[in-house]
C-alpha cells in the first residue's frame, strides 16, 4: 500500500497522500482507496496505519534565531526533548545547554532540567528534515524559576508585541514587570508585585482577544491606569 509522502511533509490540500487501506486521521479523506488533505499543513502516519495531517494555520513553525518557551517532555542520555507548542519537538544537547564539559557517563541530565521544567531558549538550528536544535547558553534564556506563564495563539504574537515592541514597552514600564515574549506563542511575565504580574497576564489575554481591535495599545493603557486609581494593582 503506497505512502505518497515523507513524515512530517508540507502537503496542500488536495494532495494525493496514500493509496490502501488505511485509517483517517484528522483533516484528511478517501475517495475510494484513496486518501487525500483536506488542509495545507504537515503529513504524518501513525501506527504504520492512521494517516492525519497537522494543520498549518495558527501554528507555530520554528525558525532560526526564534526565541521559544518550552517544556522538558524527556531527558536522554545527552540530550532533553522539550514541547515548544509546534508539530515540531525542540531538541536541547548538553553542549547547547551547560556552561562546562561534562562527564555524561557519571552524571543525571535530570540534576540540570528534569520533565515538567520550564525553559526558554533560542533556536539555533532547523529546517524540514529535522526537529528543531535549541540553546540556553545565551542571556536571559535558561531554567524558567519564576513568574506566571501565559499562552496565545502564536499568530497573534507581533499584536503582544506591537509596532516596534511598543505595546510590551508599555506594559513593562507601566505594570514594573519583565515580559520575554516567545514566538511560540507563550509567554513568561515576571514581577515582584503578584498583583500587577497577575493583571499583566489578564491583559495579555485581552490583548490575544481583541488584536484587530485599532488603538488597543491606548485603550490598555487606560485599564492599567484605572486599575492603578482604583487600588486594584
Amino acid at each position: 500500500m503506497p505512502v505518497f509522502f515523507t513524515q512530517r511533509q508540507i502537503v496542500a490540500p488536495g494532495d494525493l497522500l496514500a493509496e490502501g487501506n488505511y485509517s483517517l486521521g484528522s483533516n484528511v479523506y478517501a475517495i475510494e482507496n484513496r486518501i487525500y488533505s483536506s488542509v495545507l499543513g504537515l503529513a504524518e502516519i501513525k501506527d504504520g496505519r492512521v494517516i492525519s495531517v497537522i494543520p498549518l494555520k495558527g501554528c507555530y513553525i520554528p525558525r532560526v534565531n526564534d526565541i521559544v518557551i518550552g517544556k522538558i517532555i524527556d531527558v536522554g542520555i545527552a540530550s532533553w526533548l522539550v514541547d515548544i507548542n509546534s508539530p515540531y519537538t525542540g531538541y536541547l544537547q548538553v553542549s547547547d545547554a551547560l556552561s562546562k564539559p561534562v562527564d555524561i557517563t557519571k552524571i543525571q541530565l535530570r540534576k540540570f532540567l528534569d520533565i515538567g521544567d520550564i525553559i526558554v531558549a533560542k533556536v539555533t538550528a532547523f529546517d524540514l528534515t529535522r526537529d528543531p536544535q535549541l540553546t540556553i547558553k545565551e542571556s536571559r534564556l535558561g531554567k524558567v524559576e519564576k513568574g506566571s506563564l501565559v499562552e496565545i495563539s502564536p499568530v497573534k504574537v507581533p499584536r503582544v508585541i506591537g509596532k516596534k515592541g511598543s505595546m510590551i514597552s508599555m506594559l513593562e514600564k507601566e505594570l514594573g514587570c519583565e515580559i520575554i515574549v516567545g514566538q511560540n506563542g507563550r509567554i513568561l511575565v515576571t514581577s515582584r508585585n503578584k498583583a500587577r504580574e497577575l493583571f499583566a497576564v489578564r491583559l495579555i489575554k485581552i490583548i490575544e482577544r481583541e488584536a484587530h481591535i485599532s488603538g488597543l495599545t491606548d485603550r490598555i493603557k487606560s485599564m492599567i491606569i484605572k486599575a492603578k486609581k482604583e487600588g486594584v494593582i
